[in-house]
């Protein structure tokens, strides 16, 4: 596989493996706020847009970390509070803080929903809003797949008057010049490049907690290549689903959470930043099987990749992509692929080979 782009001196190693590993994919990788990594393959470019589904939460909690870090929210005011409709059916005293790590039982909906109502935020806020919950409030935590950030949308929206699309695009994107978008603009649709599908996979047991969760127990279940490929859902941008963009803008978002970037200071201070990579709660994740899985709204990357930091935080995305920052080490990291591969779920399998070559770079220069 023909392999286009640069890296820094002393991350030549990172080249090779990504040469062996890498189809239609993308990697980047800043150091200190600094790019050091920019690398794509296959018949993509490293300007082309891809289909990044989850990767979308990371964007839409760092925009949450943003208003905590200004007084707007408080991670232990209830949810109730601020959103009065979601207190329905025992759901009252669930904290913010338990909300963005996907403590509150509210997965999905006992009927479920269309394409077209997954690719609209606030639509869905207004039927989880009285939904029973699929576990006791605050007892257990599960992947809220498709509506987390429509929960935690709705707060934001309930407590600023704005959307988290918003406020990501006038907080984030545009100041840091991002290339990975909540909403994609019409005139950035010709960089599009189709989602494409992988291997089938197995579907979850009918009526169980991964069923509902991942909108599969609808007929027809919810079918990820057709709704990314979607206009309806790249131009509103869903924010648990839709995130739209490359390596590159994901990697600088990732280093301007933690660090200063072309001059602007870091997104998070530091008490921001240990508030949102640290939670008091572990055990397995109800949805998916994995242990320790949630920080504050953030994946805990530390417990997938070895070389990782504990407070190491970003998000993956179902197609296999998977970003992150290291503030223990300055690494803002970034992989994105076009076609679903097997086993993509929580970050594709190579990834674990690029991140040990990145952390080994690092180390030498």
């Amino acid at each position: 596989m023909s392999v286009h782009g640069s890296v820094a001196d002393g991350f030549e190693n990172v080249r090779e493996e990504f040469a062996a590993v890498a189809s239609d994919a993308q990697l980047a990788v800043y150091r200190h706020g600094r790019p050091v990594v920019d690398l794509w393959a296959g018949e993509v470019t490293g300007d082309s847009l891809f289909a990044l589904y989850s990767s979308a939460k990371g964007a839409a909690h760092l925009v949450v970390a943003t208003l905590v870090r200004d007084g707007v929210l408080d991670l232990d005011r209830a949810v109730a509070d601020y959103w009065p409709e979601f207190a329905a059916e025992g759901k009252g005293e669930l904290t913010l803080r338990e909300l963005l790590a996907h403590r509150s039982g509210v997965i999905g909906t006992d009927d479920g929903f269309t394409l077209e109502e997954l690719a609209d935020d606030q639509l869905l806020a207004e039927r989880l809003a009285g939904q029973r919950p699929y576990w006791k409030p605050g007892s257990a935590y599960g992947y809220h797949a498709w509506v987390i950030g429509a929960l935690a949308g709705e707060v934001v929206r309930r407590a600023t008057g704005r959307s988290i699309q918003d406020l990501y695009r006038e907080r984030i994107r545009d100041p840091f010049q991002l290339d990975f978008h909540l909403g994609l603009p019409e005139e950035l649709e010709p960089r599009y490049v189709p989602v494409l599908p992988g291997p089938p996979q197995p579907a979850p047991r009918p009526g169980s907690l991964p069923a509902i969760s991942f909108n599969q127990h609808t007929s027809p279940p919810a079918d990820l290549v057709t709704f990314a490929n979607t206009r309806r859902a790249r131009a509103l941008g869903p924010t648990s689903s839709g995130g739209i963009g490359n390596a590159r803008g994901l990697a600088r978002m990732y280093a301007a959470a933690i660090g200063e970037v072309d001059g602007r200071a870091a997104l998070l201070d530091p008490s921001t930043l240990a508030a949102f990579t640290t939670t008091p709660w572990t055990g397995t994740d109800l949805v998916t099987g994995e242990q320790d899985h949630f920080l504050i709204g953030f994946e805990a990357q530390g417990v997938r990749y070895p070389e990782l930091g504990p407070d190491a935080f970003g998000h993956s995305g179902a197609v296999g992509a998977q970003s992150f920052a290291d503030p223990a080490s300055g690494i803002a990291y970034s992989y994105t692929v076009r076609r679903f591969v097997p086993g993509g779920g929580g970050g594709a399998p190579e990834n674990h080979r690029l991140v040990k070559a990145v952390f080994e770079a690092s180390g030498r220069v």
